[in-house]
């Protein structure tokens, strides 16, 4: 019985050590791709602190204002994205629409020059982000 199972080892090792060298390019992949160094721009992180600050407010005034019938989107399980907050709070007249496209538009700018490293209009943008939330 065991020469029938040293067989059996023998010829199953072909298939083995084939599955084996299958997994070493990608895993050997998957550790290049997770070893590299992301990179961060010159404003990264005021973008995130003013992304929070935004979402923050959009929060409160989610909280404290007035309210509006459900949306037929909001029984499909999906959490509710900043964007469609400001959406449906500029059509309650919390936030003009125009303040809410203004502030996008400004998030985009900074981003966008963070990835070009003009910390310059980066700054510029995330100030005009600032300026329409207000305090």
């Amino acid at each position: 019985m065991k020469v029938v199972q040293k067989l059996c080892l023998w010829l199953a090792l072909p298939a083995l050590v084939a599955g084996i060298q299958r997994l070493i390019v990608p895993s050997a992949a998957a550790i290049v791709v997770w070893a590299t160094p992301v990179y961060a721009g010159p404003c990264s992180n005021e973008i995130d602190r003013t992304q929070i600050r935004i979402n923050a407010k959009l929060g409160a005034m989610a909280r404290t204002g007035s309210s509006a019938p459900q949306s037929s989107g909001a029984g499909l399980h999906h959490q509710p994205t900043p964007g469609s907050v400001a959406a449906a709070e500029s059509k309650l007249g919390e936030l003009s629409p125009a303040t809410v496209d203004a502030t996008k538009a400004a998030m985009a700018r900074a981003r966008e020059a963070d990835r070009a490293g003009d910390q310059s209009a980066c700054e510029q943008a995330l100030a005009e982000a600032h300026r329409l939330i207000g305090p």
